[in-house]
Formats: C-alpha cells, sequence, structure tokens
C-alpha cells in the first residue's frame, strides 16, 4: 500500500480543477485518462456520473475499485498510448499533467490517436498542461505534503525543479516517521515534457480547437491550462 499512500499524498488533495471537470462531464460515461486512485473519477462518480477509470498501474486501480464501492466506476489497465476500448464517450478528460508524462511528441500522437477513437462525434476532449514550470522558483517556500496512519507520518516535499530542455525533472523529498521515532528517507523524480497549449493545439490536427480553460495556482501546484479538442 505504500504506493498508493505517496500517490494519495502527493497528487491526491489537488481540488482547484474539480469543479471544471464536473462541468464537463455532463450526465456522462466520461473516460478518465491517468486516474490513478480515483483523485477525478470517485468525485464525478459520486456526483452521479459514470466513469472509466484507465491507467497503467493495476496497484493504483486495485485501490480505485476498493474505493468506489457501488460508485458508477469500471477501470481498465491501459497505456494511455495504446488502448482500445470498443466503445465510445461523449467526454474524455487528461487531468493533471498526464499529457506531459508520455515521452515527447510521439507520445502525444500515440495519444491523441487514441482519444479520437473513444469520442463519440462532437466529443470533448479536455487536456491538462502544467503551467509556467521553469518559472517556479519559489520551491522552497513550498510546505510538505503530511500524512499520518497507524502512528506513522509520512512527508513528501519537492525540493527542485531542473530544466533539462525537452522535460522538467522534479525531484521530491519523502520521509517516513514510524510510531517509536525511527526515520527513513529516500528521494523521488518525475519527469514532465516541456510542452505548451499552443504546441499541443498543433500537434492537435484532427480535432477542432475549442476556447482554453484554466486551473488557478495554489501555494503547493503551478496552475494548469486545459486545452479543450473536438473530435
Amino acid at each position: 500500500m505504500t504506493e498508493v499512500m505517496w500517490h494519495d499524498l502527493e497528487c491526491g488533495g489537488y481540488v482547484e480543477d474539480l469543479p471544471l471537470w464536473r462541468e464537463l462531464a455532463g450526465d456522462g460515461p466520461v473516460l478518465d485518462l491517468g486516474c490513478g486512485t480515483g483523485r477525478v473519477a470517485l468525485d464525478l462518480a459520486a456526483h452521479g456520473v459514470p466513469v472509466v477509470g484507465l491507467d497503467v498501474d493495476q496497484v493504483l486501480l486495485d485501490e480505485l475499485r476498493r474505493r468506489a464501492g457501488d460508485l458508477p466506476v469500471e477501470t481498465v489497465r491501459a497505456d494511455a498510448r495504446d488502448f482500445d476500448l470498443g466503445r465510445r464517450f461523449p467526454v474524455v478528460l487528461a487531468p493533471m499533467q498526464t499529457v506531459q508524462l508520455l515521452g515527447g511528441k510521439e507520445g502525444r500522437a500515440a495519444f491523441l490517436r487514441c482519444a479520437k477513437a473513444h469520442l463519440e462525434p462532437g466529443g470533448i476532449f479536455a487536456i491538462a498542461i502544467a503551467d509556467a514550470i521553469e518559472t517556479f522558483e519559489d520551491i522552497d517556500a513550498v510546505l510538505p505534503d503530511v500524512h499520518e496512519a497507524g502512528g506513522t507520518v509520512y512527508f513528501s516535499q519537492p525540493v527542485s525543479v531542473r530544466d533539462q530542455g525537452d522535460r522538467f525533472e522534479i525531484e521530491f523529498v519523502r520521509e517516513v516517521v514510524d510510531p517509536h521515532g525511527g526515520r527513513t528517507s529516500g528521494r523521488s523524480v518525475i519527469h514532465l515534457d516541456r510542452l505548451d497549449a499552443d504546441q499541443f493545439e498543433r500537434e492537435a490536427q484532427d480535432f477542432t480547437v475549442l476556447a482554453r480553460r484554466t486551473v488557478p495556482e495554489t501555494d503547493a501546484y503551478v496552475g494548469s491550462t486545459v486545452v479543450m479538442l473536438r473530435a
């Protein structure tokens, strides 16, 4: 369960985008790409929207399935660049910079092809892209995410953002303090492709580009530009 705990700690507290996904979801069903443990999927399902959550990590999907209970949530293990569900949706969502985890332009092209193949005619594909990562210089002021479970306390804090040209490397320090005061620590790294909304809209040639939406910046998270595409 440690993988689930770290995922929830570093991603699960983000709520600023949820009102937008609720607005776009309508009556569903919705395909949620990169769903993880269900931060978005569970919120939509709790509002009565049927959701299919897709992720490559079975551990996270198992936890989503457990949390969903009787809510209208299905789970599918697949890569967002290569999947075939044999059905179409009126709305496909890619929240929280999922599109920047795909390994560059070729990965995004496959991602776009798969999404379009799963959209109903006229369906909406909404994709969040992180704003201004390269200017996020005040990282020392970001407070750690903290979670306590069974007397053990978990901390995670971003400590650096490195510009690697075609991508950014974000490093986190993770620390665990057990009930007896024992302390262990380690580091985790994620990579986000360098991408802005203009570039991505140019790549989405097979879609109709709609007006963008935004998700505001917080003290802990950069904001997002949400690219809106119509099949």
